[in-house]
């Protein structure tokens, strides 16, 4: 079907020509050209997108689409092609990428108004759009790969877009660097993989039909290696630490990152794969216990922040351990879900705190703001219905995809990870009011001059705040009455729940009185009043300061790298191996001197050296002959 080939083509394609016009005059303002090309670009990829999908929608579950672009390497059995494939999977991945990404689009065109790179932002906008559909419509691990390192490239370029600040390049270095660190895993388990599996075709179909080929005591490794690769890009324990500062770039791009493209990957990548996860269930175990590990440290970070942009980072890095929870325990369905419906309220919440930035002349510091309920209406009612969403109130979209993760956690008898999963849930929602009343609700201790709002701002969250309170309808277990729509489209292999319904809606109610009680304290302590908490206590200083995660990383990994990198490089670099070849470079330089001496041009010597020859050769015949 070539209208794969025009979803990731178009947005390549916008990115190019938006480039080029820029390139050749970044002086001259055209903002509404460049907007016109960016807004519409994604927006088409999404109408075809949704074509496809209805397609999908009634066909058989187990329908694939497939597209060949050209064929790429062909040396021997070894085969790569530029295609393209759409399942079930594809298609809800598709949808949100394309749609709200779309929204992310316009509501940039408002928000980068008079910026003196506007062109140059949605070229690269666009190249990131390009980047993620390639990766998620890659019919190989080549291709999605590709698709992989582009995100990545994209999101050093918007991350650092204000290059002019050193702490934005150093941002964006930083996110790059510890991407490439996990995508050396992923290429390690491909090629492993490959190794298995030579002649025997690469496409992902190909490798599930031959997976018997591979050795079963293998297998753990290629699923690990692959999972460190989901570690960079999503964000997981330990190499997190990029997404925070990831917030340096504009606010479109936090929320077109967090909800829509790159730190969804590597949850999308371990479902794609769910045929080797699923014969190496300790690894998935590993994933979850990974998951759970980073849903408790984001949301206990996020509780003690003050930037309302790196909240709501440190949430998405929690969100996405949900994620990780469920995929690790083979609830494929769960966390793609979750990975749906979050998309919906977290670009919301990002697109509101942008608002509010703009609105506050680009304050980011929750505690000077407070009293913006009424200034801001239009932003305050869809992040009230995002921060719902988020924290697990129902019926709002959140709930039904974070309660299946952890009645799954709970049904599989992981009690730990549902623990954990269960403290997340309540820390979520009191960080999220905490942020939600401290904004809005506590009274200003200074007065606002608000800077006015574009449309393009508004529409969007009107929009999304539409989908956070009703995407999670499309989920609905069969214990509330529904049969659970999503699940039964996006048909991925699950692990079947072994707790009765009764069991459910004690865990549900559970999960409702944790967030009110999150809620509730978040009310009491920051409903009333704005003011800022007071660091002085030890313990308050630590978890302001993340732990000093960063700091130990610096200390016991960045130091101890740049000693020995000196040590190399003036020891045995500079003294021993330099030195070496200086002192080889030395002899022979005394050599041709001492040489050149006997090659003087004087006939003279050159007749006395043949002398001296041939005596020695006439000597040494009679020696040897035994006549002298």
């Amino acid at each position: 079907m070539i209208l794969l080939s025009f979803i990731v083509l178009i947005p390549f394609f916008s990115a190019l020509l938006l480039g080029i016009i820029y390139l050749y005059d970044p002086s001259k303002p055209r903002e509404k050209l460049y907007a016109t090309i960016g807004v519409t670009a994604p927006a088409i990829s999404a109408t075809i997108a949704l074509v496809i999908e209805a397609k999908l929608l009634v066909m058989d579950s187990s329908t694939v689409f497939h597209y060949t672009l050209f064929e790429w390497i062909h040396i021997g059995e070894f085969q790569i092609e530029l295609a393209f494939m759409a399942d079930r999977l594809t298609a809800v991945m598709l949808f949100f990428i394309t749609i709200i990404g779309t929204l992310i689009h316009l509501y940039a065109s408002g928000y980068m108004k008079g910026d003196s790179g506007y062109g140059k932002f949605f070229s690269y906008f666009n190249l990131f759009m390009g980047s993620m559909l390639l990766l998620v419509l890659a019919d190989n691990p080549i291709i999605m790969f590709i698709g992989w390192e582009l995100v990545g490239l994209s999101s050093y370029l918007l991350i650092s877009f204000y290059h002019q600040e050193h702490a934005n390049v150093t941002a964006g270095n930083k996110a790059f660097i510890l991407n490439r660190i996990g995508d050396f895993g992923f290429i390690i388990g491909l090629a492993i993989l490959f190794i298995f599996l030579e002649g025997h075709g690469y496409t992902f179909e190909a490798i599930e039909a031959n997976m018997g080929l591979i050795d079963p005591s293998i297998l753990p490794y290629i699923a690990f290696f692959l999972f460190v690769g989901a570690m960079g890009k999503s964000a997981q324990i330990p190499l997190f630490v990029w997404l925070p500062d990831a917030m340096a770039g504009p606010t479109p791009v936090s929320a077109l990152i967090h909800a829509a493209t790159m730190v969804t990957a590597g949850v999308y990548m371990v479902a794609r794969f769910s045929f080797l996860y699923n014969e190496t269930p300790h690894i998935g175990e590993f994933i979850a216990i990974i998951g759970a590990s980073t849903a408790l440290l984001g949301a206990i970070i996020a509780s003690f922040q003050k930037d309302i942009k790196k909240i709501l980072a440190y949430s998405t890095m929690s969100q996405l351990g949900y994620m990780f929870i469920a995929v690790g325990l083979g609830a494929y369905s769960s966390g793609i879900f979750h990975v749906f419906t979050h998309a919906f309220f977290k670009a919301l919440l990002f697109m509101g705190a942008g608002a509010i930035i703009i609105a506050l002349h680009h304050e980011q510091n929750i505690f000077k703001m407070g009293g913006l309920k009424e200034k801001l209406k239009w932003v305050y009612i869809p992040m009230l219905i995002a921060t719902l969403a988020i924290s697990g109130i129902p019926p709002f979209a959140g709930f039904f995809s974070k309660d299946a993760i952890l009645i799954t956690a709970f049904s599989s008898q992981q009690y730990t990870i549902w623990a954990m999963g269960t403290l997340t849930a309540f820390l979520t929602a009191y960080y999220m009011f905490r942020l939600f009343f401290v904004v809005f609700c506590a009274p200003s201790k200074k007065k606002h001059t608000l800077i006015p709002l574009a449309k393009s701002m508004i529409v969007p969250l009107i929009i999304l705040a539409i989908g956070s309170a009703t995407a999670g309808l499309l989920g609905i277990p069969e214990a509330f009455g529904g049969n659970n729509i999503f699940a039964s489209f996006v048909a991925l292999p699950d692990v079947p729940l072994h707790i009765a319904h009764s069991t459910e809606y004690l865990l549900s109610g559970l999960n409702i009185l944790v967030a009110l009680t999150g809620i509730a304290l978040a009310y009491k302590l920051f409903a009333r009043r704005v003011n800022e908490p007071n660091n002085s206590k030890i313990w308050r200083l630590v978890l302001t300061h993340k732990f000093y995660i960063d700091e130990l990383y610096i200390f016991f990994i960045l130091k101890p790298l740049l000693l020995l990198s000196k040590f190399l490089a003036y020891f045995i670099d500079g003294k021993i191996i330099d030195n070496s070849i200086n002192l080889i470079i030395y002899i022979y330089r005394k050599a041709g001197i001492i040489f050149a001496t006997l090659q003087n041009g004087k006939v003279r010597y050159y007749a006395f050296y043949i002398l001296i020859g041939v005596s020695f050769i006439s000597t040494s015949m009679l020696i040897i002959l035994g006549d002298f």
